[in-house]
């Protein structure tokens, strides 16, 4: 089928915020770590230096091969370009605007600030434990959320002893702040 007749989609910047990351809140900062920063930092680096140029041989290598509508290398390689392409243009702008904050500033603090591991106590008296980081570094699956989920909203600039409101979907929780953590000062 000639090109003229097949759709290729292209969402431009539509398609910017993909990766499962919330947008951040009008006005709000990007906040993120040290550690955060140098990783996305390195993904984007990666992607531009590696990942890239990879895919960008293999795309010349399967469009020398002829008919290109039905060359599953090239139409597969032409669409990892645009993910890639995505993905960089995403990490760009995220690293522009991120604000890194280093919370080892607050060691030895009992407030809650951005960074800080706290463990609470749901009104059952189970204890649960978070670290509140950026939204462009938390994973949830490592009991870190980020700066903007309700439980970091709660919980921030409480110190510990402190009884809160979480107000969730399934209705309005006790929780009470039990321990706040922060990671060492790096040494130098």
């Amino acid at each position: 089928m000639s090109k003229a007749f097949t759709k290729e989609r292209d969402n431009g910047d539509k398609d910017d915020e993909a990766g499962g990351l919330p947008p951040l809140p009008p006005g709000g900062k990007n906040y993120i770590t040290p550690a955060g920063y140098e990783r996305l930092r390195a993904e984007l680096l990666s992607l531009m230096d590696v990942e890239r140029p990879k895919v960008v041989e293999a795309v010349h290598w399967a469009a020398k091969n002829g008919d290109r509508s039905e060359n599953g290398d090239y139409l597969y390689g032409k669409k990892r370009l645009r993910e890639i392409d995505r993905r960089i243009r995403f990490l760009t702008k995220r690293l522009e605007i991120a604000e890194v904050t280093d919370p080892s500033a607050h060691y030895g603090s009992d407030q809650v600030f951005f960074g800080a591991t706290v463990t609470y106590a749901d009104e059952s008296g189970e204890e649960h434990t978070v670290t509140i980081l950026g939204i462009d570094e938390a994973e949830s699956a490592q009991r870190q959320v980020s700066w903007i989920a309700p439980i970091s909203r709660t919980l921030l600039k409480a110190r510990v002893g402190d009884a809160l409101k979480l107000v969730t979907p399934g209705g309005t929780q006790e929780i009470e702040v039990v321990e706040v953590v922060y990671p060492a000062p790096a040494s130098r």
